[in-house]
């Protein structure tokens, strides 16, 4: 029995392998830079978060038709359900897309169309976050959202990310509002590569329920403490982290001091096929620097099934279903 997983913390632009970006290249005709996978692969070297953007949006161009993005989708899913994947929420930046010429619902209704099977094909819940990319104007997320809630098309959430400096949350006040309005959940990136001022305002200034990353909260005692006491999850993504610098090593990684302090810190893949694994990959690795043992595993999985947005009944659920893991590695 493998152990059951909530991710709450997946870019589904990020799950967009190699091996599909020269598949989708011949399907639409897009030239690629890079003759073979071994060059594609020799660019995935990076410095910080921008090194990373630009390559990840970059590869994004071979996504043209609604086809594109379910391929995209049902690839992640069953990947997810190969690593023990009960539910994801998942992140889709709709902006990547419009800001290339890609009709917004083209997008949407791709990713959309997998998720709808996501039960009976992969045996996956799912929840689909829209977010927005903080160093674009925050007017035009505004008009995405207000396209998107005419549209016809459910969504459940909304997320800020991309370049995280420079672009505080409080930029997107008015998006949030009108998230809120319109019923919608809130999270929000911050405290990856900002500082914890960020994380303070995504909760005073946005209303969110979840904080993505997260990590500099560590350097504000007395925001540890609020997020502590108000049990605010923190959406981790370890190996992110290293290989975009903001960690030096995973042996450096505050995980364990997260939990130890008491934080709803959760573990998740982030962008995996960029960053070297999916989310059993990144607790596994983290197991082995560690030595979590049966213990903090089951843990680490029930801190994301608390942070998800599941009914108390899905919780419930899925709880036992772990509880029930724990029992058989005695």
């Amino acid at each position: 029995m493998k152990l059951p997983l909530v991710e709450l913390h997946l870019h589904i632009e990020g799950t967009l392998e190699p091996e599909l970006i020269f598949e989708l290249a011949e399907r639409n005709a897009v030239v690629l830079p890079f003759a073979t996978l071994a060059e594609l692969r020799a660019q995935y070297e990076f410095t910080d978060l921008q090194s990373f953007l630009n390559l990840y949006y970059h590869n994004l161009d071979v996504l043209r038709q609604a086809a594109d993005f379910t391929d995209l989708t049902r690839a992640y899913l069953s990947r997810a359900a190969d690593a023990g994947v009960r539910h994801a929420e998942i992140f889709f930046d709709p902006q990547a897309h419009t800001s290339r010429g890609i009709p917004l619902l083209t997008a949407l209704g791709g990713v959309a169309d997998a998720l709808g099977t996501s039960v009976p094909d992969f045996g996956i819940s799912t929840k689909l976050i829209v977010t927005f990319l903080r160093d674009r104007p925050a007017n035009e997320a505004l008009q995405i959202l207000r396209e998107i809630l005419a549209s016809g098309y459910t969504i459940d959430g909304v997320g800020l990310d991309s370049a995280e400096v420079g672009y505080p949350p409080e930029l997107f006040e008015e998006v949030f509002a009108l998230a809120a309005a319109n019923g919608l959940r809130r999270v929000a990136h911050a405290g990856e590569e900002g500082p914890p001022e960020y994380v303070w305002s995504a909760l005073d200034r946005l209303g969110v329920e979840r904080i993505d990353h997260g990590i500099r909260s560590l350097e504000d005692p007395a925001l540890v403490e609020r997020l502590v006491r108000d049990r605010v999850p923190l959406t981790v993504c370890p190996f992110s982290n290293v290989r975009l610098r903001a960690i030096d090593t995973l042996a450096d990684h505050p995980i364990v001091r997260m939990l130890d302090l008491g934080l709803l810190a959760t573990v998740n893949s982030d962008d995996p096929a960029y960053f070297g694994g999916y989310i059993d990959d990144n607790l596994a690795a983290l197991d082995a620097e560690f030595g979590l043992g049966p213990d903090r595993l089951a843990l680490l999985a029930r801190n994301g099934i608390e942070a998800s947005f599941l009914d108390p009944a899905e919780k419930a659920a899925l709880g036992a279903d772990v509880d029930a893991w724990r029992a058989a590695q005695a």
